[in-house]
């Protein structure tokens, strides 16, 4: 029998290879959060890397079965989908390699098509299916009083990701015990796992909650959240540098994520694509950010328009010479002097 692989979204639960059974079960009782396997398709012409637990990267084969979730995705740049508009056929897409499973709806031409699959079943025990959230240990609630550094885009792939990797080995040399978090995106574990090279002692994100993405109701987001930050709390560490993926005005929750941490923001990075965009950001936010950088501050050019524009400094934080300046502005912002 084919041994199934467990994507990354599953690193929060106990499941191996072995240990559960698979059990196709009703459509209305399907939920978000929900673990399933899938049967890979014809790979051809597809995306077909896999991510796992520890955020190793694999290609599938077609007749592979891979254990994901229910989710929702809605990319500005890439691909929306969602679990509930899968048919009665049960044919569905990985929206991410880390086992974000949905129907793609809409999808950019600049990226490959997505990786399909066919329902086999629900992950199940004693006749019960496995969820994200049955999968979570309890934890105890600690009060949130870090300072944070809080980067943010206009839109993904705007070079958040690079410079909290920046941040993080900045602090981390400076001697400060830092963490480092993701409260909004779609799951893949390789961006908090580059904080942690990069120096960071814990890294958490928004799956550590038992959410697939954080495109979910409010209502839900808001009730995860807290437990997120008392992970991250437990750690006692010095400063948080947390990454909210995409963009606070996207369907992500940002704006709750942003509502929730604002009183212990100490430091906040725009991270723009142009320099344009840097405006509509900026009247978008109740506080300006403290810094700009990603593609609007690749050159000097850019970064002189981003000042012209908005009034806000820009740094090119790939060069070298800009980081003396960032040490300063988070030394002032985290009164380390």
């Amino acid at each position: 029998m084919t041994r199934p692989f467990l994507s990354s979204v599953t690193r929060i639960s106990d499941l191996t290879h072995d240990n559960f059974e698979t059990r196709a079960i009703e459509r209305a009782d399907w939920q978000l959060g929900d673990y399933v396997v899938g049967r890979v398709l014809d790979p051809r012409g597809h995306l077909s890397l896999l991510e796992l637990p520890g955020g190793r990267m694999i290609e599938v084969m077609q007749d592979d079965l891979v254990v994901g979730t229910w989710g929702r995705r809605s990319a500005t740049l890439e691909a929306v989908g969602d679990w509930e508009d899968i048919g009665d056929d049960g044919a569905f897409n990985a929206m991410t390699a880390a086992g974000l499973f949905g129907k793609v709806t809409s999808r950019s031409s600049f990226i490959g098509s997505p990786m399909p699959l066919q329902y086999v079943g629900h992950v199940t025990r004693d006749g019960e299916k496995l969820t994200m959230q049955g999968c979570l240990r309890e934890v105890p609630r600690v009060e949130f009083d870090v300072p944070v550094i809080l980067i943010v885009g206009t839109s993904m792939s705007a070079g958040k990701t690079m410079s909290g990797r920046v941040i993080v080995n900045m602090l981390s040399r400076m001697g400060l015990k830092v963490v480092g978090a993701k409260l909004t995106g779609a799951a893949r574990y390789r961006d908090m796992l580059s904080f942690a090279d990069a120096g960071a002692s814990a890294i958490f994100d928004f799956v550590d909650a038992g959410l697939p993405s954080s495109s979910v109701d409010e209502a839900v987001y808001r009730e995860a959240l807290p437990r997120l930050l008392s992970l991250i709390a437990a750690e006692r560490p010095d400063v948080v540098v947390a990454e909210a993926g995409a963009s606070p005005l996207e369907p992500y929750n940002g704006d709750v994520a942003k509502e929730m941490i604002r009183d212990h923001v100490r430091f906040k990075l725009l991270c723009a694509q142009d320099p344009y965009a840097v405006v509509g950001v900026q009247h978008a936010f109740q506080r300006a950010p403290d810094l700009v950088a990603g593609g609007a501050a690749n050159t000097t050019a850019a970064i002189e328009l981003v000042h012209k524009l908005s009034g806000l400094p820009a740094l090119n934080l790939m060069e070298p010479a800009s980081r003396e300046q960032l040490g300063s502005m988070l030394r002032e912002a985290l009164e380390l002097d």
